[in-house]
């Protein structure tokens, strides 16, 4: 089992440069002279603007994690070369050799904790002592290189099904959400009683598909093939055996063979009515039972669950899922 250490045990956290992009002359990507200027955004890595070098000022080291203590609290990314960055940001500098794929891994568990940082609070005295693997996941660092390997040799971009398929929304019905699926709500799981262990344990947050940890807690009920939302709306299709926390709705179908092409379907519709739960409001049971979607339907007005799967296996990739 993969220990748990303090953040502070596998990197020092020092706090950036703290520039102000306004100051800063920026340029393009493709410039001589030119840094990438790394602030709180949650997107592009990090990277909001391109600025020349200056002579008198010192960038953060490359082969580093960048940490947004406020704002989009707990983005993390790794930074492979030196870079500027603005206030509220710390820089990870490993203690031992990781390799780049490895410091990825960090980011990407770090950025899991975000959910401890709703509503304004900030992490910029509690970063060091965040709970993170002592090793990264071999198994998954092995399947990310081999998938890594596999798109530089070759995508396979054709779709599992040779078929062109129009979604004609004029011909859809609308469909109450508890007579398609039944559904249960999640277990209370405080973060003191969790277990580290390989169980994927979801909640609320749209980062890694919700997924917070792995846990090993076995009074947890798993759920499998089934389709999720979260306090925020968010809805994400799980294939595999999950567990989930109080914050979570799980949703199984109630006469159909639900399959991931179906399960992908669901949750894009559902995802189209995630502004709903803007402004703190909150996604729950009352919501669900007030909750209709839109479906392509056949001609006796029931959902066209054949259409749906065959519509998602004419995209471009699908045969990556099948991987």
């Amino acid at each position: 089992m993969n220990k748990l250490v303090k953040l502070s045990t596998l990197f020092q956290p020092i706090y950036g440069v703290n520039l102000e992009l306004i100051n800063l002359d920026q340029c393009d990507s493709t410039e001589v002279g030119a840094i990438p200027f790394v602030s709180r955004t949650e997107k592009n890595n990090g990277v909001s603007a391109f600025v020349y070098e200056m002579s008198n000022i010192d960038t953060n080291p490359a082969h580093t994690l960048s940490v947004a203590v406020s704002g989009s609290v707990l983005s993390a990314f790794y930074q492979p070369k030196p870079y500027y960055s603005g206030r509220d940001l710390y820089v990870l500098i490993p203690k031992k050799e990781f390799l780049p794929i490895e410091m990825l891994f960090y980011a990407k568990y770090i950025s899991s904790n975000k959910y401890r940082y709703n509503y304004g609070r900030q992490a910029n005295k509690t970063l060091r002592d965040i709970m993170i693997p002592e090793k990264p996941d071999e198994k998954l660092i092995g399947k990310l290189m081999s998938f890594q390997i596999g798109l530089k040799e070759h995508i396979d971009e054709t779709p599992i099904l040779n078929k062109k398929l129009e979604l004609k929304t004029n011909n859809w019905e609308w469909f109450e959400l508890e007579k398609l699926f039944d559904y249960e709500r999640g277990d209370r799981l405080t973060k003191e009683d969790r277990e580290w262990g390989n169980i994927p344990l979801a909640t609320a947050g749209k980062e890694n598909e919700g997924v917070a940890e792995n846990i090993s807690n076995i009074e947890m009920i798993q759920y499998n093939n089934a389709v999720t939302i979260d306090m925020f709306g968010y809805a994400f299709y799980r294939q595999y055996s999950f567990c989930c926390d109080d914050n979570i709705l799980v949703l199984t179908p109630k006469q159909v063979i639900f399959n991931k092409y179906t399960g992908l379907f669901i949750a894009t519709i559902l995802n189209l009515d995630t502004y709903k739960c803007a402004y703190g409001r909150q996604y729950r049971q009352k919501t669900l039972l007030q909750h209709k979607i839109k479906l392509p339907a056949t001609k006796d007005k029931q959902p066209d669950w054949l259409f749906m799967e065959e519509y998602v296996e004419t995209i471009k990739y699908t045969k990556l899922l099948n991987g």
